[in-house]
């Protein structure tokens, strides 16, 4: 059976279900698609996490409505899903969304995707600049001359760390850029190949931690005068700190990070996002979050209208000023 039709098969069950337990009563359910990510990654569980709270019954979910949490390729996947209607909702970085929304970095002469629009910020992803422990890197103003991967063309990462070496008045043309994804880079590092690479997304990393293990790595701050002018110009980046020891012998190490954030299109019915919304911060989502994934904790509603880059849908923006969050 294909994925496609798996899932089709899943939501046709709970459907069932649901309509057994009395939430739609007469009515069929509507059906409320998150795209994630791989299975393997963050993104595919705390989905799933989600569509089982709001498609909860009685009054812990929305009424009459099935929410799914479909596997995807990610960021893009999930945004150009959600402009062609195969998705109603879907998980990005908040810097994918806000190139999505603006037509720039990655969007960049593409169009813009205007009726994109944020139901909640989620959760940090870290930009980690990871450096061989005798590599002579202590800040971003060192990587001149130095070999550093930036991830490939096309990735999220390799905008990232273009905006942060420009920061610091540095260009591609500076380092001695290599177009690694995050596994081979570390490869690199540990057989003295690289200096150091680029990776977005939370921390512990597994990767990084085994090579902070058998190797030994630095984190290099990204940080001071040069970082505040860059949250000025790029809200959809944010202060972060990885604690000390996250990694082996790595101390406290200050960053900025991007959101994993929770999108959804214009067209979709203020009531339908207002309920969403409500759900998600309810008490029993609140404990299934929790329980679930480690992520889960750090999703929090005080930080639901952080890294606002593009729009809040109006039902969502209207449940948080009813909850204080906006004012």
């Amino acid at each position: 059976m294909s994925i496609t039709r798996r899932i089709f098969a899943v939501a046709a069950v709970v459907g069932a279900v649901a309509i057994g337990a009395g939430i739609a009563g007469a009515q069929a359910p509507s059906f409320f698609r998150i795209g994630t990510g791989g299975t393997a990654g963050t993104y595919y569980p705390i989905g799933g996490l989600i569509a089982n709270a709001i498609s909860g019954a009685g009054d812990k979910g929305v009424p009459g409505l099935v929410s799914t949490a479909v596997a995807s390729n990610g960021s893009v996947a999930n945004i150009n899903a959600i402009q062609s209607g195969s998705m109603e909702s879907g998980f990005t970085q908040s810097d994918v969304a806000y190139w999505a929304h603006s037509g720039t970095g990655l969007y960049e002469g593409k169009g813009k995707v205007e009726d994109l629009r944020l139901i909640a910020t989620l959760y940090p992803e870290t930009i980690h600049l990871v450096a061989r422990k005798d590599a002579g890197i202590n800040s971003v103003a060192d990587l001149k001359g130095k070999r550093v991967s930036i991830d490939e063309p096309g990735s999220g990462t390799i905008v990232d760390a273009r905006i942060v070496l420009g920061a610091y008045g540095l260009t591609e043309s500076d380092i001695k850029a290599e177009h690694l994804k995050p596994g081979p880079a570390g490869d690199r590092l540990r057989d003295g190949g690289l200096d150091a690479y680029f990776f977005v997304g939370g921390y512990p990393t597994g990767a990084i931690s085994e090579l902070a293990t058998s190797s030994g790595i630095s984190l290099v701050p990204i940080n001071g005068p040069e970082v505040e002018k860059l949250l000025e110009e790029y809200t959809f980046f944010s202060k972060d700190t990885v604690p000390a020891d996250t990694y082996k012998d790595v101390g406290e190490t200050n960053t900025i990070s991007v959101a994993a954030q929770w999108v959804t299109s214009a067209k979709q019915s203020d009531e339908v996002i207002y309920n969403i919304t409500k759900t998600l911060w309810n008490d029993a989502t609140r404990a299934a979050l929790d329980a679930g994934h480690a992520k889960g904790k750090l999703i929090t509603l005080q930080n639901a209208t952080t890294s606002l880059g593009i729009p809040l849908h109006p039902g969502a923006e209207k449940f948080y000023r009813e909850a204080g969050v906006l004012k």
